[in-house]
């Protein structure tokens, strides 16, 4: 009852001082006052927010991911930072975890507990990779609420699966030409309706789950009487396997250079913001369900959720593939959807959240 209230008291402060991707400066010192408050040794980093704090002796490491960034987004009609990705309960589960551990520490492993900055951003990991937070690791554990429609309150799965994602930013550099007089310029706005046609003939096997589509574009201007030579235009491909996204990226490589031979034009493209696919570790998942079923019941144990949504935690898996990993998801009546600005959810579920990842800690 002592560590609920405690967590509770720890998330309500996290949901009510959220801080955008890169500036979790209070965030991070909040929780720098909270390890140095439990005597937990932590290392934290004169260039980036975040920490990393650890528990335990020995070779042997596991380790657990907390993700701390808000997002900047319109709430009640004001531009602001707002924990609608759950990530403050994140924060909480861990911080809780911790407490659950160091009432039985480990004697023979190390326990490391990451609190990653810039996961919205897609690629806070890679930052807390560069620091060493996957030195030594065997397991890494992740935790993160799940939308209702994916998980019922009081459930719990062993994995999420999310699909890998990727932005493909283009210009557009043809010839500006008089309305009047179309024969004497290269219309990008021709070449950008090539793009969109082309991805509709993008076919992958049907077992697949894919998609590809334009989410901007920008051409003309005031005078309506001008064809524009240039455009932009951003297209948003998403894949459930990391294979498959690379499989649509060179087919869209491909058919962007044809459409550039095809209407003359010049198409620059970059793709930015890549954001990895599951790869989870069967190891780590059944770790998860002992966890689960130990803490909460074989009947709040869940199947592995499969999500179209993104998160930067499987960049500790793609650039450290020897570590088994395995993100636990917590069903506690999230409405409307995760970052939508007006979320909530059952706070009631954070306790038995923060028992089970303690539990995986202790059996990994």
């Amino acid at each position: 009852m002592k560590n609920e209230k405690q967590i509770l008291e720890w998330f309500n402060h996290f949901h009510t001082h959220p801080e955008v991707s890169w500036k979790e400066y209070e965030t991070t010192d909040k929780i720098a006052e909270i390890l140095d408050g439990l005597n937990v040794k932590y290392r934290r980093f004169t260039n980036v927010t975040g920490l990393i704090a650890e528990i335990g002796e020995g070779g042997k490491v596991t380790a657990v991911r907390a993700d701390i960034d808000a997002l900047w987004q319109e709430v009640d009609g004001e531009m602001k930072a707002n924990h609608s990705c759950g990530h403050d309960a994140n924060i909480s589960m861990v911080l809780g975890a911790l407490l659950y551990t160091l009432e039985d520490p480990p004697k023979d492993k190390r326990i490391r507990f990451i609190f990653q900055p810039a996961e919205e951003k897609g690629n806070g990991s890679l930052t807390m990779v560069e620091k060493g937070a996957l030195e030594d690791v065997d397991y890494l554990f992740g935790v993160h609420l799940r939308p209702q429609e994916e998980l019922g309150r009081g459930y719990f799965c062993p994995s999420i699966h999310h699909g890998a994602g990727i932005f493909m930013e283009g210009k557009i550099t043809g010839v500006d030409a008089h309305g009047a007089r179309p024969h004497q310029g290269k219309n990008a706005i021709d070449a950008l309706m090539g793009i969109h046609s082309f991805l509709k003939t993008v076919y992958l096997s049907p077992f697949e789950a894919y998609s590809a589509k334009l989410t901007k574009i920008e051409a003309g201007g005031e005078n309506l009487n001008i064809i524009p030579g240039s455009a932009r235009f951003a297209v948003d491909v998403r894949a459930q396997k990391n294979e498959v996204l690379e499989d649509i990226q060179r087919r869209l490589e491909d058919g962007v250079k044809g459409i550039e031979q095809l209407h003359g034009v010049r198409i620059q493209y970059e793709w930015t913001d890549y954001t990895p696919g599951a790869e989870v570790s069967e190891e780590a998942e059944m770790i998860a369900k002992e966890a689960i079923t130990a803490i909460a019941g074989e009947e709040a144990l869940a199947p592995a959720v499969i999500t179209s949504g993104s998160d930067d935690f499987h960049f500790y898996t793609i650039r450290h593939p020897e570590v088994k990993a395995a993100m636990i998801g917590v069903g506690a009546d999230l409405m409307p959807g995760l970052h939508h600005p007006d979320m909530t959810f059952n706070v009631s579920v954070l306790d038995r959240a923060a028992k089970i990842v303690a539990e995986a800690l202790k059996k990994a």
